[in-house]
């Protein structure tokens, strides 16, 4: 999706008559990981749990410190979104300080983009691409159609969960501007597919981490339960279809008298003061309700959904500039009411290359619904013994006994446009760069 919206400020694909799939995944909680293959490879999505690091060398565990509090926090989510038609791995990891007096406070949530290459799919996908380049050139007509992630987990296998969403990992969404789909001879299609299903299946063999944390910090640090994250594609319902009958009209006594010299807007002052009704929240709850259980929403270059309107919305989608009003009563006009728009100029870039950033994904509140309630499950299971072995490390102050808990609204991520893959060292073989993070909090 575009980066830039002209006429609204809320997030794409909002005004929607019927219902319809839009550009943005979900994440779903799907279960919890119990499986030691699973939980050691970076192609599966997670809530919880510890990190299955993808770059070959264990990045620093400060990582994951709170810049408040330097604490070491809890892993919220792991995404595996590989950026389409890429010869790179691709996972982004979101860390969250759950201590009460580092809430409302930048710093403590903190996200990491990881890139792998992966020579091998390079190799492929290099083919891949030449054969559909020499496919444009000799077929015509060409039609256009959204593409395929290659790093989809469908030809690998998977079943669908129980929410009937199939894979357990996040593509990137097709691009606006999609690439071309050629209209092949049978022959020729069934040849793609092919080296589609085998590229895609190869590259799930490969993003197992090379790296494990068994003899690590990154072991000891805390966590929450580990459980799968599946995606799947919101549909918005149809708006309600209502008429307002003639009785509900609501007269403005400026209609029928605009000349008696009565100056009326006093009357309306004070039900406006009083309203404490957020149209942006309103907005962000109505599109939730479809799917209530979301916990991230991902939609790389697309628009983030705004929580309420604080200062980050107004950062986000400020109002356009306009002309001072006149003071005159020769130079009245009328002046239409301006609109928000979507810009990401106050986002910092990325450090390593200076490309600007985009959005990419934000955690939703189901999400500390979720982590609470796999904390509950997780605590009923503890023994007696243990039960007390955490009593006594509370009283002998061995662990803090300040109330725990985060809360914000949502999270948002905003990453390197350009997916820049520079390390330390000047490589550009993998990296583990920081990426930036906006959060609405919950007042």
């Amino acid at each position: 999706m575009p980066s830039v919206v002209d006429d609204d400020w809320s997030d794409s694909d909002d005004e929607i008559g019927s219902e319809v799939e839009t550009a943005v995944l979900l994440g779903i909680p799907d279960g919890v990981i119990e499986t030691e293959t699973d939980i050691k490879d970076a192609a599966v999505s997670r809530i919880g749990g510890h990190p299955a690091i993808l770059p070959s060398r264990e990045p620093p565990f400060s990582s994951s410190q709170c810049k408040i509090c330097s604490y070491p926090m809890e892993l919220l989510v792991q995404v595996w979104c590989p950026v389409e038609d890429s010869p790179m791995d691709r996972a982004l990891y979101i860390w969250g300080c759950s201590r009460s007096a580092c809430q409302r406070k930048d710093g403590s949530v903190r996200a990491w983009r990881a890139l792998r290459y992966n020579a091998e799919y390079a190799a492929k996908l290099e083919k891949m691409l030449a054969k559909r380049q020499a496919q444009q050139k000799a077929s015509s007509p060409v039609k256009s159609a959204p593409t395929t992630n290659p790093f989809s987990m469908h030809a690998a296998g998977f079943t669908p969960g129980p929410f009937g969403l199939g894979d357990r990992v996040f593509g990137q969404p097709a691009p606006t501007a999609a690439a071309p789909a050629i209209e092949d001879e049978p022959e020729d299609t069934s040849d793609t597919e092919s080296a589609t299903s085998e590229s895609s299946a190869h590259s799930l063999i490969t993003a197992m981490a090379l790296t494990t944390i068994d003899d690590s910090p990154w072991r000891a640090a805390p966590s929450f339960p580990p459980l799968y994250l599946s995606t799947t594609s919101e549909y918005l319902p149809p708006p309600p279809k209502t008429k307002s009958p003639q009785s509900d009209h609501i007269e403005d006594p400026a209609d029928e008298n605009p000349k008696d010299g009565k100056d009326v807007s006093w009357a309306f002052e004070p039900y406006e003061n009083s309203l404490e009704v957020d149209v942006v929240f309103d907005r962000f709850s109505k599109r939730v309700s479809s799917t209530g259980v979301q916990c991230l929403r991902y939609e790389l270059k697309g628009i983030p959904l705004p929580f309420s309107s604080d200062k980050v919305f107004d950062r986000l989608f400020p109002f356009p500039p306009q002309d001072p009003l006149p003071v005159t009563k020769a130079a009245f006009k009328v002046v239409s009411a301006a609109k928000r728009s979507y810009s990401t100029a106050s986002i910092s870039p990325c450090p390593a290359c200076k490309a600007a950033r985009v959005f990419e994904c934000q955690l939703m509140p189901n999400l500390i619904n979720v982590l609470r309630a796999s904390i509950k499950d997780e605590e009923t299971q503890l023994t007696d013994e243990q039960r007390m072995k955490v009593v006594q490390e509370v009283l002998q102050k061995k662990v803090a006994s300040d109330k725990r808990g985060m809360e914000w609204g949502t999270c948002m991520i905003f990453s390197c446009e350009k997916d820049c893959c520079l390390d330390d060292d000047g490589g550009d073989k993998e990296c583990w760069r920081e990426e930036f993070v906006l959060v609405q909090w919950d007042d």
